[in-house]
Formats: structure tokens, C-alpha cells, sequence
């Protein structure tokens, strides 16, 4: 079964993401670093439906920092990209 979330979008530049994990040590973990390549507003973490972990924080964008800034002005794809099986 496919959840999709309806809300508005975020403003220009930045990107909400969503992290479901097992635990919250490993959902903080992937929020630091993302948080170490854009800047980024504080996150939330609510509790999941199966005991889970879900973790949002805003993402800004247009202000790159740290390993994803070379990345992105030379236009390469992160290692491992491309769609799931479960995305639309």
C-alpha cells in the first residue's frame, strides 16, 4: 500500500524530506548529514505506526554547503541514485 502525503509545497530553494527509520539514533543520523551538506531548519520527529521513527526537516536548496557543493555545480548524481521500486 502506497501513502502519499498531500501538503503544500515547500517555498522556493528548499526541499522537505522525510526520514522513516528503526530507531531515532539512526534518523537523526541521516538528518545530520544532509545537515552537512545543505543548510537546513530545525527537525521534527514524530512517532511511526510500527513503532518506527519518522524525521522531517527543511532543506535549503539553493545554499549547498560542504560535500554537496562540488557535487552539485559539477552536476553529478549521488552513487546508488534512481528510483525504488515503491516510488511513483
Amino acid at each position: 500500500m502506497k501513502y502519499i502525503e498531500t501538503q503544500t509545497l515547500p517555498s522556493l530553494g528548499h526541499a522537505e524530506v522525510r526520514i522513516i527509520a528503526h530507531t531515532p539514533e539512526a534518523a537523526r543520523m541521516v538528518a545530520e548529514a544532509l545537515r552537512g551538506c545543505f543548510a537546513g531548519a530545525e527537525q521534527r520527529s514524530y512517532p511511526g505506526l510500527d513503532g518506527d521513527t519518522r524525521l522531517h526537516l527543511t532543506v535549503d536548496t539553493a545554499t549547498p554547503a560542504g560535500p554537496a557543493r562540488a557535487r552539485l555545480a559539477a552536476g553529478l548524481s549521488p552513487v546508488g541514485a534512481g528510483a525504488h521500486s515503491d516510488e511513483i
